[in-house]
């Protein structure tokens, strides 16, 4: 990764980017975090393969996010109503609003992820690493919420989407 001191260039190359799987299906590259770009954003790839389950539902308080598919097709909860996504669509979910997403089924999604202003979330993305490998407890997904501004919620409308397909 290269940076220079006030920020103002962050260039992250492929092969040097840290790779985690946070399930069987799942794949998370960690581009570039809050550290490195003076807090001005967060930014990771997410590889969502056949039966992945995705995010569940949850919200942000400081943060919008941003999801770019890149390839395949995705579903997004926002707020209450459930969105499909194809390839080069954008979804900005602002602060506060309930959101989950996952590929649609039977799809892969491939998608870029951004976080506006950054948040520490890499070391969210590790703990997810380490739960799915039995190396942390998954309570402590729960436990650090606040640190890592990630609050889930129930969705009715969410569960219904996925049981439907």
């Amino acid at each position: 990764m290269i940076t220079t001191p006030d920020h103002s260039l962050v260039l992250v190359r492929a092969a040097e980017a840290d790779v985690l799987a946070d399930g069987p299906t799942s794949i998370i590259t960690l581009l570039a975090d809050s550290d490195v770009t003076g807090g001005a954003l967060t930014a990771n790839r997410a590889t969502l393969h056949r039966g992945s389950e995705g995010a569940p539902p949850h919200y942000h308080r400081r943060a919008s996010e941003l999801f770019f598919v890149l390839d395949g097709s995705l579903q997004a909860l926002a707020g209450e109503r459930v969105h499909t996504l194809e390839r080069g669509d954008l979804l900005i979910v602002p602060p506060l609003l309930p959101h989950a997403f996952a590929p649609t089924r039977g799809e892969e999604a491939d998608l870029l992820v951004v976080f506006t202003p950054g948040m520490d979330r890499f070391d969210y993305y590790r703990l997810l690493e380490r739960v799915y490998r039995g190396e942390a407890d998954p309570k402590e997904i729960r436990e650090t919420s606040e640190r890592f501004d990630n609050h889930y919620v129930d969705s009715p409308a969410w569960a219904h989407a996925r049981h439907a397909e």
